[in-house]
């Protein structure tokens, strides 16, 4: 999940997505018949969308299976796949399409609901591209960023947004057309930027393991604020927003299991706590695993990390799925990572995203082809509800 920083967007979002559903976002789907209300219930199976989004998705003779979920607030936003998006504006009960096309989205951010951007791919094309909408994402234009790779973006508003490669920051102010690369240190595995001040960075020391580095004044300077012992160092994943970093540092993987830690700070970087360390057969020793941290992340055993949803000061998901357990789940924190709880949903898949508009509601969708899903939770993923349903690869 990106977090968002404009909550009068969102608000906006709800009442725009509600009338760009009604006015030509995507056809309107309806059962014929007296019992039509009744045998298509509210938030079950897939809405009568299946033989459309198929139809229209240019992956024909693959099974539709999802890929990210992004939601404005807690009734309105949208989930993407390989060839389709669709929509709600009603938490769920009912869902339209939104676009069918040669978009595989890989990524979601809408900062408001007129204006998205996606990272997306083509069928048979390793790339992967920047696309934009200006209706809601009915249609959407390539924009051109020659020689960057993003590997995760994140828009504040519908011009000024960071995008995230593997090794490096960039910053766009005019909605994406042109882009500046931010000053990173060396051997930087991974970056964040919570204001145009404010960023981190996740460095690689060979011989010492993984450097957590900070700057406030735009990556001019970057002091180290934790070293995590680690003999490998696969990568990283940073999140932040308001005072919150957290960093996923990833160890070996292997039998379809992944070594990783989650590092938390509270105060802009300057204090870190390790949340947990997860070692495993498969991938070996976690990085840090002789520091505080203890137990295991969520989906276990050998749980692979999905995305984070930040809100707040304090409050932080974790989404997961476990190959070898064939479960998906969350973890979360309602204190900056000092109390972790994990949660698994009680139904299949082995990956999943998470998209937290507030701080007990959310959305998680299952992106494995086996009963792909969009689940709700009102009480911070303790319990779910589920509001879509694709047919499975065995369907």
């Amino acid at each position: 999940m990106t977090t968002k920083s404009t909550m009068t967007w969102k608000r906006i979002g709800a009442l725009a997505l509600s009338l760009t559903l009604a006015w030509g976002m995507g056809p309107v789907h309806t059962l014929s018949g007296a019992n039509a209300a009744s045998s298509q219930a509210c938030g079950k199976g897939d809405h009568g969308l299946s033989a459309t989004l198929k139809k229209g998705s240019g992956v024909e003779e693959q099974h539709l299976q999802f890929t990210d979920i992004d939601f404005l607030n807690d009734t309105t936003g949208r989930a993407g796949g390989e060839g389709f998006l669709i929509g709600t504006s009603n938490a769920g009960c009912t869902w339209q399409s939104i676009y069918t096309g040669q978009w595989q989205f890989t990524q979601l951010d809408f900062p408001n609901n007129v204006n998205g951007y996606a990272l997306a791919r083509v069928k048979n094309s390793p790339a992967t591209y920047l696309i934009r909408t200006h209706d809601g994402g009915s249609h959407w234009t390539r924009l051109d960023t020659p020689g960057i790779q993003f590997k995760r973006i994140d828009f504040r508003n519908k011009d000024v947004g960071y995008g995230y490669t593997y090794n490096g920051v960039y910053q766009t102010k005019d909605g994406g057309v042109t882009w500046s690369k931010l000053n990173t240190p060396a051997n930087t595995r991974a970056a964040a930027f919570a204001t145009e001040k404010q960023g981190y960075a996740v460095v690689v020391v060979p011989g010492s393991g993984y450097h957590l580095k900070q700057t406030s004044d735009g990556g001019k300077n970057w002091t180290t604020s934790l070293r995590v012992v680690s003999d490998t160092w696969s990568g990283a994943d940073l999140y932040a927003h308001g005072q919150q970093v957290w960093a996923l540092l990833y160890g070996d993987a292997g039998m379809s299991q992944q070594s990783y830690s989650l590092y938390a700070s509270g105060n802009q970087g300057k204090n870190w706590t390790q949340v947990f360390a997860q070692s495993t057969a498969g991938g070996g020793p976690a990085p840090g695993t002789n520091s505080t941290g203890k137990g295991n992340g969520p989906a276990n055993p050998g749980g692979h990390p999905g995305n984070m949803a930040l809100i707040g000061n304090q409050t932080a998901y974790l989404s997961a799925g476990s190959p070898a357990a064939g479960k998906v789940g969350i973890g979360r924190s309602y204190d900056t990572g000092s109390t972790w709880k994990n949660i698994d949903l009680k139904d299949p898949g082995y990956s999943s995203r998470i998209s937290f508009p507030s701080a007990k509601t959310g959305w998680l969708a299952v992106t494995s082809d086996n009963s792909p899903a969009i689940y709700q939770t009102t009480d911070g993923g303790t319990t779910w509800t589920q509001k879509m349903l694709l047919p499975s690869e065995q369907d």
